[in-house]
């Protein structure tokens, strides 16, 4: 049974992982801010800080925030616990030290956990390829009202991946300051908050005459749950580097 540090774990996320990992992981201790409020209803013991755990775990995994992140490399380097990074929103320097910290200690990390969104990112990519700035490219992203960072990081790695078949790229998130004509290199991306829709992102490539849409959409949060379980299995062993969900997937 892999043991289990899991951060944020009063969260929505927090609360699906919980569910999940019943039988077949063991949460050792959960990291919460609101630690003093969830240590009755949680099975494990709740922590405000990481640094509060004098404990080990095979794996850290963190739906938390992307503030928490400091702590936690400096914990997962000190103890060379391995970390399933599974917040978004991060920082440029965040990023940086995500990386850097890799080279010391296995740390994987995605903008989505689920195998499907994983499947698309790959399909968007391919059309890129195929269909050329010839088609224009927007992303459409639909969160709950309570989610706090937008565009969200799946809207970013669906650009990123696309950007990487385009020689030349600009994201633009804001059409209505700017009256002009759309340009070939334009990705639109836009955000859309409301109710409590779980996650759906759809990716347009409009040509002359036809549309090309590619969609997913997540009715429930264990998928994203499982998928992070799974990187969590996934890191058990490895060596210091920085994984991602094609990581898993491939099996490499």
């Amino acid at each position: 049974m892999i043991s289990m540090i899991l951060c944020g774990c009063g969260g929505r996320m927090g609360k699906a992982i919980t569910a999940a990992a019943q039988n077949e992981y063991d949460i050792v201790a959960g990291i919460d801010i609101n630690a003093s409020s969830l240590s009755a209803a949680c099975s494990f013991p709740v922590y405000e800080s990481i640094k509060e755990f004098s404990g080990k775990a095979d794996v850290i995994v963190d739906f938390s925030h992307h503030s928490s992140l400091p702590a936690l490399l400096d914990y997962a380097k000190s103890t060379h616990t391995p970390l399933v990074v599974a917040t978004t929103g991060h920082t440029e320097e965040e990023l940086a030290m995500m990386k850097k910290a890799s080279e010391e200690v296995a740390v994987f990390f995605s903008g989505n956990f689920s195998i499907g969104i994983n499947l698309i990112i790959n399909l968007a990519k391919q059309a890129a390829k195929t269909l050329g700035v010839d088609f224009d490219v927007e992303i459409i992203e639909k969160h709950h009202n309570k989610k706090l960072d937008a565009p969200s990081g799946t809207a970013l790695m669906l650009a990123n991946a696309i950007a990487e078949e385009r020689a030349e790229t600009e994201y633009v998130y804001d059409r209505h300051s700017v009256r002009k004509a759309r340009e070939p290199k334009e990705i639109g991306i836009h955000s859309r908050r409301c109710g409590t829709i779980v996650g759906e992102h759809e990716v347009i490539f409009a040509g002359t005459n036809e549309v090309v849409s590619i969609s997913h959409s997540a009715a429930s949060r264990e998928i994203f749950a499982t998928g992070a379980l799974r990187a969590a299995a996934y890191l058990s062993g490895k060596g210091a580097g920085l994984y991602n969900m094609n990581d898993l997937i491939e099996g490499r």
